[in-house]
């Protein structure tokens, strides 16, 4: 038996690929989920590889990401890039559908509360930048006084920033 697992950076979930992992048929596997927080550079990765993949969509009716027509699909992303909102689909030498869902932001409760994960060096320099802005402010209301435990509150605003909790003041 050969089987590979992929699991993406700061996740808790794998997928796992290979021989005699399952029961089911080859191809009965329907809308598979892999979340991307960039859909369109996904899609252009996976068809630079070979792989027979739709346009970069959204839904223009409830569920048309699901549906196996495409009639309500609207080409092109999400406006604004919505999170939760533009898709690809494709299917693996097997059969089964996969979709692509781009999530640029978690919805409240979709994050791991006890720690951050950052999907790319601009998202963690991003987040240094807000940080450090907070922190002046931080400074000033403590009368201008250097903080030896920055580092202290550089994690705990990061880590809730990210999560979309209260941020220390």
């Amino acid at each position: 038996m050969s089987a590979a697992a992929f699991t993406p950076p700061g996740s808790a979930a794998s997928v796992q690929f290979g021989s005699k992992i399952t029961s089911a048929a080859p191809g009965a596997a329907r809308g598979l989920y892999l979340v991307v927080s960039d859909i369109q550079a996904a899609r252009d990765t996976l068809a630079g590889l070979g792989v027979e993949i739709s346009a970069v969509f959204h839904p223009g009716a409830p569920g048309a990401q699901f549906a196996a027509d495409a009639v309500d699909r609207v080409i092109g992303p999400a406006p604004d890039h919505s999170s939760y909102g533009s898709f690809a689909t494709f299917s693996d030498p097997d059969g089964n559908e996969w979709l692509l869902q781009e999530v640029k932001e978690r919805l409240p409760g979709r994050v791991d509360a006890t720690g951050a994960t950052f999907a790319s060096t601009a998202d963690l320099a991003d987040a240094l930048r807000r940080a450090a802005a907070a922190h002046c402010e931080h400074e000033k209301r403590a009368g201008g006084q250097y903080d030896v435990n920055w580092p202290d509150w550089y994690a705990a605003y990061m880590v809730a920033d990210q999560r979309g909790a209260e941020l220390p003041t």
